[in-house]
This record gives C-alpha cells, sequence and structure tokens, in this order.
C-alpha cells in the first residue's frame, strides 16, 4: 500500500492503479473510507466521526500535497510523504 502519512492510528494512501476522481483512501482499526481530493467528500466507507474529522482537518491543509501524489500516482511514480497531522 502506498502509505504517504500516518497520524494518531490513521494510515492515508493513494493507489497507483485508481481510477475515476482524484482521491485518497484512510484506514482506522478495520474502518476504511475513500475521499475525494477536491471537495474532501466522503466517496466511499465509513469512519468513526472522530476519525473522520481528523482526516478532513488534515486534507485540508494538504490538498495541493494529496493532488501532486494523485499525479504521481498516475504516471506510476514514487509518491512523496505527506506531514501527519500533529
Amino acid at each position: 500500500m502506498p502509505e504517504i502519512s500516518r497520524f494518531f492510528g490513521i494510515v492515508i494512501a493513494i493507489y497507483w492503479k485508481d481510477h475515476g476522481i482524484p482521491h485518497f483512501h484512510a484506514k482506522y482499526a478495520g474502518y476504511r473510507a475513500s475521499f475525494s481530493i477536491d471537495d474532501l467528500r466522503l466517496l466511499e466507507g465509513r469512519l468513526p466521526p472522530r476519525v473522520t474529522a481528523l482526516v478532513l482537518e488534515w486534507a485540508f491543509s494538504h490538498r495541493d500535497e494529496l493532488l501532486e501524489d494523485w499525479r504521481l500516482a498516475a504516471a506510476h511514480k514514487p509518491l512523496k510523504a505527506i506531514a501527519p497531522l500533529e
């Protein structure tokens, strides 16, 4: 899994073979969800409400970096790590 960030037990990833709108995946304690990068909308899955809030707070601050990693993934290039939420 191409992990790009990890904080508070939450793992954020972007997959090289993903298609469709730019999005990222979040995993936490058996929960999984994907979010669009452009409008930070939940696309699929479910996370506990507090975890969703943390993921969205992080993503809002790193939207440009997420888009850059999405473009890198589409080109099958190595992804760049993104700073965790502190």
